[in-house]
């Protein structure tokens, strides 16, 4: 709930209190707690699945009847482990005509999914296959590393201190599935914040390999495993087509995937 209130602008309890009016008309419950937080009930799925419909026919009447505000943005989602590159390569023209919505790959997924993203840049969590469920434009993979500051000491014996994201798999995963002792020290969605946290020694994170910054270095102690690699997508909503979107794939094609694509074969030959 308050995760809907930061992205539309309203308070968690007038979001409570719209989702409780719409559970009333409907006559059922939409939501459902369970161990690892809130999620759809079948009946919340079938109201979301209506409810896109409804918003799409909206778009379609407000098009027909001649709407003179042009066409729609197009809505690109970004992972922020990927936004600080994204930026650095666009300017004002580049971007006009587009709204950006930056946030982790997971939640942008869900978003493209739900209809609400156009176009997704994005990391896919490489334990859980979503694939199915979209439509790939492009995709390279890359190795992800352990990173730590320079001075950072581990105690013999001590469980390895992690800074981790909401959803981490990663990390958690890779630890559990060698029996390695952890504990999470800190937790932030804000990739910059565990790469401050992991400088001033606190613990040890993750990023993909090309990404590490100059104030830490790759971590190769013997009791850390291999990490599985990140896979870098580019992603279309499906039914989303048009001479915009086929513009602004082949941009961050070239931009992302196919200049890196090439020196790899370079470097292969």
């Amino acid at each position: 709930m308050s995760k809907a209130g930061e992205r539309l602008g309203l308070s968690q309890p007038a979001i409570s209190s719209q989702v409780k009016r719409l559970q009333n008309q409907i006559g059922g419950a939409l939501f459902v707690r369970t161990a690892y937080g809130t999620t759809t009930t079948e009946l919340g799925k079938v109201a979301v699945q209506q409810a896109r419909r409804i918003l799409e026919a909206n778009d379609q009447l407000l098009r027909l009847g001649g709407n003179n505000e042009g066409p729609q943005p197009l809505r690109l989602g970004i992972s922020t482990l990927l936004a600080d590159d994204f930026m650095k390569r666009q300017t004002a023209e580049t971007l006009a005509d587009i709204i950006i919505h930056a946030d982790r790959s997971p939640a942008i997924i869900r978003g493209l999914i739900d209809g609400y993203i156009d176009i997704a840049f994005v990391y896919s969590n490489p334990l859980v296959d979503v694939e199915d469920e979209v439509t790939i434009a492009n995709k390279a993979e890359e190795r992800s590393v352990w990173v730590r500051a320079r001075d950072f000491v581990l105690r013999p014996g001590a469980p390895i201190p992690i800074l981790a994201w909401p959803g981490d798999d990663w990390m958690i995963r890779t630890l559990t599935k060698h029996n390695i002792a952890y504990k999470i020290v800190f937790r932030s969605p804000n990739h910059q914040l565990r790469l401050e946290a992991a400088q001033t020694g606190f613990g040890l994170t993750v990023v993909p390999e090309r990404m590490i910054p100059s104030f830490l270095v790759p971590a190769k102690d013997y009791y850390l495993p291999d990490l599985p690699a990140y896979k870098r997508l580019l992603v279309v909503r499906p039914g989303v087509e048009g001479s915009r979107v086929t513009a602004l794939v082949q941009r961050l094609s070239s931009q992302f995937f196919n200049a890196a694509r090439a020196a790899r074969q370079v470097v292969g030959a």
